[in-house]
């Protein structure tokens, strides 16, 4: 890790994962455990990881346990319904909310009104705070949220995660690009018919696609631990901006298969997807510089290299 100059002692530091089951869950759960720290997740399933203790919550219905935020150093909330597993319906809509936004209230409920004192809260966001839009803008923390449902969803997302800060808690927020993982993640997805040598272009090619490698993010959010000189948002992408166009063509490359289709047609997405398509169909350029300011330095600021890492490892 970068900037030690500002890094707390944490040596066997407890840190309590909401959502700790799902992808980026897992990968900082190995992370963390080799890096010495107790582990420990809120999750409304069973026990499927193995090695750490599991607490059971359902936001939902305002039902949490204090006991299991006993002893807690930093809270890191990934909780948050899947954006891409099921058409937006209204019922849908509040359900993304909800399970981010409400989740977060009621951590600091708990904290609140049990007088829990934790280092950091570290709050999952997502580039989709700017928008879902095409543009020539470079979007920076500074920018302000975007009045679509991801914008929206974001916006209430970091809201609630700066009630912990409005309590004199340190409070990051790491606003996530598309993940580079091999499985379970929207790469996956598009590995499916990239095994066949089709790599379909969606729309224009021209969106903008904010990445980053799983590798990088789980580093992220144990530099967000570690130094307490951090606070607020952070974009967590890497620095190349690549259009899905230019995504497409390298994964290609990397797999050394050539094969393309004509272009899908927004119009036959927006009819499979709905109000959903936007998210792939628009994408602009999101700025990684406020992290690199930071001292972060990316494993992976490269989207060759990170492919061949990701493809390198595969099953």
């Amino acid at each position: 890790m970068n900037n030690t100059d500002n890094y707390d002692g944490f040596s066997g530091s407890h840190v309590l994962i909401t959502g700790g089951s799902g992808l980026v869950g897992r990968y900082l759960t190995s992370l963390l455990l080799s890096e010495g720290f107790r582990v420990s997740h809120l999750s409304r399933r069973e026990n499927l990881f193995g090695r750490v203790r599991v607490f059971r919550w359902n936001p939902g219905k305002g039902i949490l346990d204090a006991d299991a935020l006993n002893g807690v150093d930093y809270i890191i909330h990934l909780a948050g319904a899947n954006i891409g597993e099921k058409r937006w319906t209204k019922a849908g809509k509040a359900e993304i909310v909800t399970s981010r936004a409400g989740s977060a209230e009621l951590l600091h409920k708990v904290v609140a009104e049990n007088g829990i004192n934790i280092r950091a809260f570290i709050s999952a966001s997502a580039t989709g705070y700017y928008g879902s839009l095409t543009s020539e803008h470079i979007y920076t923390e500074e920018d302000v949220p975007a009045d679509d449902f991801l914008g929206t969803t974001c916006r209430l997302w970091e809201e609630a995660a700066g009630l912990f800060a409005g309590s004199g808690i340190r409070t990051v927020k790491v606003r996530t690009g598309v993940v580079m993982e091999k499985s379970d993640s929207a790469l996956s997805r598009m590995l499916i018919p990239a095994r066949f040598g089709v790599f379909p272009v969606l729309g224009s090619g021209k969106q903008y696609m904010p990445w980053i490698h799983i590798s990088d993010l789980c580093n992220i959010y144990l530099k967000a631990i570690l130094d307490k000189s951090m606070a607020g948002p952070y974009n967590a992408v890497a620095p190349e901006h690549i259009t899905h166009l230019g995504f497409m063509r390298t994964l290609a490359s990397v797999m050394g298969k050539k094969r393309f289709l004509p272009p899908v047609p927004g119009f036959l997405l927006r009819i499979a997807m709905g109000e959903m398509a936007d998210v792939v169909l628009k994408g602009s350029r999101v700025s990684s510089e406020k992290l690199l300011a930071s001292g972060y330095t990316f494993r992976f600021p490269v989207l060759k290299d990170a492919l061949e890492n990701v493809l390198a490892t595969e099953d």
